[in-house]
């Protein structure tokens, strides 16, 4: 039987300007709805009857492979005036988009009965072959009409509900015969809406450059437009008469009518066949208003299931990590006011009788190994965290709608990207306050600006060969790689050099209390302390990984992902657990004497990685069960390994920064000769 996969469904837009985006951005921050709002996109394109109508057609994609390809890397017509590749901005390219024209072009509100598109060539035994393992592995056509992509219906087995999928399926293999069959005849359905200039729907009009509100001319001349507010396609099989088809017109001839019949002969895939490609389209006018067009594309399955999960994970782990952190502050009150309250003798005899953190005074500020390192990953992490949060409140308030083709990795690249001067800074002021000088602050300074870019681009890279070698255009181009290089060389490497200049020059941070010269000797522990360091991420990893779920199926199964107003309730919720972890675990091993915090502070809460890398492994045996190759396989668990050492710099941030606030707070409370 066939079985067809779900597609991603996006489209492309320019952003918006900023005249615009300020003045939306403070009537968004006055809602207080959770779930995400979005931006309608930033094209409204009203079409007057018989305006054309130009169909562009995007890569072909599978969830069974991740493996991306051109849409002519098949033998499909071709238009008349040449393949031409669309205008595509960072975010795009990074996800292997290729938007590119297409032959089907259609006229507004004027019905088409089987247009003759073009007799394609006869097929090789190579183009049987791409044709048939493109078939086996559920690749789908991606087609987008005014920004909109293509969707179709199909009915769920024994059921009368109808399930709606992004793409069109390029052909089907009947399990009967073993045979491939293509979908050479595409019935078009668009969904168009009337200008209404009452309702205000053509209130703001799209330029090349944003958003603009139209003047009461323009606006008059509206009347009578029509807007496109949804593209669906039923494709079929259909028997063309070669011989007929050759003598018509392409883009114009009138085929006989098909009927798609699904008893009649299908278009078979065979070496030496001429294939007569065709399409039928219907335009039907609307309730569907332009500012709602999207709401079908992001509308979300088992929606309830998903908000209740999301809402009872995070009351139950906000509740337990209350819990604890109340308890734990009672309890280093009661031991600072104890211990405050004695003299000098009575604190002396108190220090030779009792144990805990009191008697790592002249050790607990001593410099942890490998200090130039944990300078680094903290200011590397610092950068990451603060572009997760910028990106993910900026979606959340709509600004990052998925009208906006790659809007959302675009925007995260150049967040990175500018806040090195945060990362600088950071780790050149840690370096200073760990060695008391300003001495040695530009090698981190480098190292920072240098070390996480240096992970990526080594891991991106040999994916980058492994595509390269499929031939996909998932794989990053060469330009690309020279544009994100000029980037990094140009913006973020001075701007870290420049924060690491401001922290190495900034007051920096005096330890309440004194190093001994002989290092403490650590008593033997009854349990190794690592782990219990990598047992804490367990509690940061409940807070995420229902949310990781919806996450991962946006990524690898093709499906939207659109609630970033959950998903940034669940980011603050995890920066608390993290700290709250970070400091507990860091208040433990101070009690049984042991100085050696800071790096346990920091996987204390950056051990939570460990467990999304598991639950990633888990997810591809369990939920990617269907995901072919090795090269599909190496793929995934590359960016899953890219994914999880940027969730580990961040979260052990945290965890360490909030440590090392509360280790200081600790020590300047205690009274030292």
């Amino acid at each position: 039987m066939v079985r067809y996969g779900p597609q991603s469904a996006m489209a492309t837009s320019n952003p918006s300007s900023w005249r615009v985006a300020s003045m939306l951005c403070f009537v968004l921050l006055c809602s207080s709805a959770v779930e995400g709002f979005y931006l309608p996109g930033t094209y409204l394109h009203p079409y007057k009857k018989g305006a054309k109508l130009e169909v562009k057609v995007n890569s072909i994609t599978s969830i069974e492979t991740e493996l991306p390809f051109s849409y002519y890397s098949l033998p499909f017509c071709k238009p008349k005036e040449g393949i031409q590749k669309m205008g595509e901005n960072i975010g795009e390219l990074l996800m292997g988009d290729q938007i590119e024209n297409s032959p089907y072009k259609f006229s507004m509100k004027e019905d088409q009965e089987d247009v003759k598109v073009c007799v394609a060539p006869p097929l090789s035994e190579s183009d049987v072959n791409h044709f048939n393992r493109r078939i086996d592995d559920y690749y789908q056509v991606n087609m987008i009409l005014d920004n909109l992509p293509v969707s179709r219906y199909t009915r769920q087995k024994d059921s009368s509900n109808l399930l709606r999928w992004t793409g069109s399926p390029i052909g089907f293999k009947l399990d009967s015969d073993k045979q491939h069959y293509v979908y050479n005849h595409l019935k078009f359905k668009v969904l168009v809406h009337a200008y209404d200039k009452d309702a205000g729907s053509g209130a703001v009009l799209g330029t090349g450059e944003g958003l603009d509100v139209m003047p009461s001319a323009t606006t008059q001349n509206l009347t009578g437009t029509f807007m496109v507010v949804g593209f669906e396609v039923v494709p079929c099989s259909v028997v063309r008469d070669v011989k007929v088809a050759k003598e018509l017109e392409d883009g114009n001839g009138q085929l006989p009518i098909s009927d798609c019949d699904p008893e009649k002969p299908h278009q078979a895939v065979k070496k030496g066949e001429e294939i007569v490609y065709s399409y039928s389209v219907h335009f039907e006018e609307s309730d569907i208003r332009w500012p709602s067009r999207w709401d079908a594309y992001l509308k979300m399955e088992g929606a309830r299931v998903h908000w209740f999960s999301i809402l009872n994970s995070l009351m139950v782990i906000s509740f337990l990590a209350g819990i604890v952190f109340v308890i734990f502050l009672r309890t280093v009150r009661r031991d600072l006011t104890k211990y405050e309250e004695l003299d000098k003798e009575a604190q002396a005899q108190m220090n030779e009788e009792l144990s805990g953190w009191k008697l790592v005074v002249g050790d607990v500020f001593r410099a942890p190994e490998n200090p130039q390192l944990l300078c680094v990953v903290v200011g590397d992490g610092v950068q990451i965290l603060g572009m997760a949060c910028v990106t993910i409140l900026f979606a959340a308030l709509g600004f990052m709608s998925p009208a906006s083709r790659g809007m959302l990795l675009t925007g995260m690249v150049l967040l990175y990207l500018f806040l090195g001067i945060l990362a600088g800074y950071v780790s050149s002021r840690l370096w200073c306050t760990l060695k008391g000088t300003q001495s040695g602050w530009r090698p981190i300074a480098w190292k920072t600006a240098c070390f996480f870019p240096g992970i990526a681009f080594t891991i991106l890279t040999v994916l980058n060969f492994l595509l390269w070698s499929r031939e996909s255009t998932g794989a990053i181009p060469l330009s690309l790689y020279f544009i994100l290089l000029t980037l990094w060389f140009t913006v973020s490497v001075p701007l870290t050099l420049l924060g690491a200049y401001l922290g190495a020059k900034a007051e920096p941070i005096t330890f309440p209390v004194r190093t001994n010269q002989i290092p403490r000797e650590i008593p033997a522990q009854r349990y190794p302390s690592w782990l219990l360091v990598l047992g804490a991420g367990t509690l940061p990893f409940g807070t995420l990984f229902i949310e990781l779920f919806f996450i991962m199926s946006s990524i690898w199964m093709g499906r939207v992902y659109y609630v970033f107003g959950f998903l940034f309730v669940v980011f603050i919720l995890l920066i608390i657990v993290c700290a709250e972890v970070a400091v507990v675990l860091t208040y433990m091993h101070l009690c049984v004497e042991d100085h050696r915090w800071w790096w346990k502070s920091f996987f204390a809460s950056g051990s939570v990685a460990l467990y999304v890398f598991l639950y990633s492994i888990n997810y591809l045996v369990f939920d990617l069960h269907s995901l072919s190759g090795p090269v599909s396989a190496a793929l995934y668990v590359g960016y899953s390994l890219l994914m999880v050492i940027a969730i580990m710099f961040a979260t052990g941030t945290v965890g360490f920064l909030t440590s090392f606030y509360f280790v200081h707070y600790l020590f300047s409370s205690v009274k030292i000769d």
